[in-house]
């Protein structure tokens, strides 16, 4: 039995609502204080001095003086402010300053590498590409003891589109940019500089490709960190100078008041996007407020095909119309236009919908950008297949649609021998279970072996307090408990499920704050295993959603049964 009333969920709701509300701007978007980021300060800092030592020696210093007081006292850095210290951000980090201000951060360089070495070193980062870039950045430093054996970069991919496209993906601009830092770490023989000769115009076309489809803004997926690894591949080698001075304006210009930079400086329709579906679960969908948000959707549909990953117009990006479509954002915006007024009658979610249905892998799952990517951080992901399966779902498409069939079949075979599901953009496995346990349920297989096993480890790793974390006996998180909460209503069960939400949902309310929502936890990827930063946007969507969810549910059955009252 709950310990929470009905009038204080109903309380938390609203006050949650209109918290979230009130991030809402003009434009129908919503707002959030992104955390500044160690990585996106280090890498702005080592190319603007690579680009331009004198013009931009003011942005440096209090990029570098920035990053200095951030250090923690045992030398690292976490990935963006408030994590604790990591190897990759260390590396980056110490190795920025040494390229830019050594003299003034002698001091911190010193730490930094005793702190490396105390984390176990970029031996221990087993994702190649993150690992080799820490190599390089270190080995850019004059540390190459730290760096170890650098390998080179087979920019020669960028000739073979669709093999690029598959195991590159989404990385191509920082694999490009990192490649042409080589030229003067790793000199080529005369093979290779005859092969690099024919691949280097292709890869600044691919550069340029994606400048020209993003407005030449120099934005680069409006992140400063990837921004900043394009802009040092071009400054050190001299190629593109008009597309570097694009980047180094933008830098420029998205620099914060205290002289760092953010983890992602636009996640406009990601944040409105989960805005919107936490909003209409808890009763916001008639909601004149919604009306610009629902608006800016429509406004922010991709109306050209992005060549460098091969993906049509039609679907949205975390950005805005000019970004990179990909199928996350998507999938919880057509959620949102379905549960919105004029669902029925919406072009744009009609559109959508056939976009998502057409991004659906081989195999039944999607992928973040490229279908049947070979990329592991780009997909296949059992999440982001759950999230597309509710949008269908949730958009009138039936059970047996071919496509939530397809992707239901995969997720079936996906199940890690734990019971749990991977969650490539959120902190495993609490999350990826949950919205895996949700969608398979909404697809007719509460009762499947492979859902029930995922509900027994749901119930196992629930907390003393009521709430969900990770799973490894850490503290509960809002968003895993959110989240959880929504798997278990959907996947049903008997008085244990029950009594799991309800100390799930009595947990949210009383972490809601007096004016209303509820406190961030680091749970979204940036680098997987690596850095992690909180939305907190996210953070009240996914609460609201799970409370409106469970009011729905508990008053439903209330009203099935003569002379009961809602709890």
């Amino acid at each position: 039995m709950t310990t929470v009333s009905g009038t204080d969920i109903t309380s938390a709701i609203e006050r949650g609502a209109e918290a979230l509300l009130a991030r809402r701007r003009p434009d129908g978007a919503f707002g959030d204080d992104a955390p500044a980021s160690i990585l996106g300060t280090a890498g702005a800092i080592a190319a603007l001095h690579a680009a331009d030592p004198a013009g931009n020696a003011d942005l440096v210093e209090a990029g570098a003086a920035w990053l200095r007081d951030k250090q923690f006292p045992d030398g690292g850095w976490g990935g963006v402010v408030g994590a604790p210290s990591a190897i990759v951000p260390t590396s980056i980090a110490t190795a920025a300053l040494a390229m830019t201000t050594p003299e003034r951060s002698a001091e911190a360089i010193e730490a930094g590498r005793a702190a490396l070495a105390a984390l176990g070193g970029v031996n221990t980062v087993a994702d190649r590409a993150v690992s080799l870039m820490c190599r390089q950045f270190l080995a850019m430093a004059g540390f190459t003891e730290d760096a170890g054996k650098l390998r080179r970069l087979p920019l020669e991919i960028v000739l073979f589109d669709k093999v690029r496209r598959r195991l590159v993906s989404f990385r191509t601009t920082p694999f490009v940019g990192l490649a042409l830092m080589q030229a003067d770490l790793l000199p080529a023989g005369p093979l290779r500089r005859m092969t690099l000769r024919r691949a280097r115009p292709a890869a600044l076309a691919l550069l340029r490709s994606v400048h020209d489809h993003e407005g030449r803004t120099g934005a680069f997926s409006e992140d400063p960190w990837p921004a900043a690894l394009v802009l040092l591949g071009l400054a050190r080698s001299g190629e593109a100078p008009d597309v570097a001075e694009a980047i180094a304006g933008w830098l420029r210009r998205a620099v914060r008041p205290d002289g760092s930079w953010d983890a992602v400086t636009n996640l406009d329709l990601t944040r409105s996007g989960y805005a919107a579906t936490g909003l209409i679960a808890a009763g916001y969908a008639g909601d004149p407020r919604l009306r610009a948000t629902k608006e800016f959707f429509h406004a922010n549909q991709t109306t050209e095909r992005f060549a460098v990953l091969d993906v049509p117009a039609g679907g949205w990006s975390f950005s805005n119309r000019r970004g990179w479509p990909v199928t996350l954002e998507s999938a919880e915006i057509l959620s949102a236009l379905a549960g919105l007024p004029g669902a029925e009658s919406d072009p744009v979610l009609r559109t959508g919908l056939d976009w998502l249905a057409a991004r659906q892998d081989s195999r039944g799952s999607w992928s973040l950008w490229v279908r049947d990517t070979k990329l592991p951080i780009d997909g296949p992901c059992p999440a982001i297949t759950s999230q597309a399966i509710t949008a269908l779902h949730e958009a009138g498409h039936p059970t047996e649609h071919p496509a939530i069939t397809a992707a239901a079949e995969w997720l079936l075979t996906a199940q890690n021998p734990d019971g749990t599901f991977d969650n490539l953009w959120y902190r495993d496995h609490t999350t990826g279970t949950a919205v895996v346990v949700s969608a398979l349920s909404l697809a007719g297989h509460a009762q499947h072996a492979v859902v029930r096993k995922a509900v027994a480890w749901l119930l196992d790793t629930q907390l003393p307090d009521g709430s969900w974390g990770p799973g490894d006996g850490t503290e509960g998180s809002v968003e895993e408990t959110g989240w959880v909460v929504q798997g278990l209503l959907a996947a049903g069960g008997g008085a244990d499920v029950a009594e799991a939400v309800d100390r799930g949902v009595a947990w949210l309310v009383a972490a809601a704050r007096p004016e209303g929502g509820w406190p961030a936890t680091r749970v979204c990827n940036y680098i997987r295993h690596h850095v992690l930063y909180p939305n907190a946007v996210i953070t009240q969507a996914v609460a609201l959603k799970a409370l409106g969810e469970y009011r729905a549910a508990t008053e439903t059955s209330s009203a099935d049964v003569p002379g009961t009252a809602t709890r």
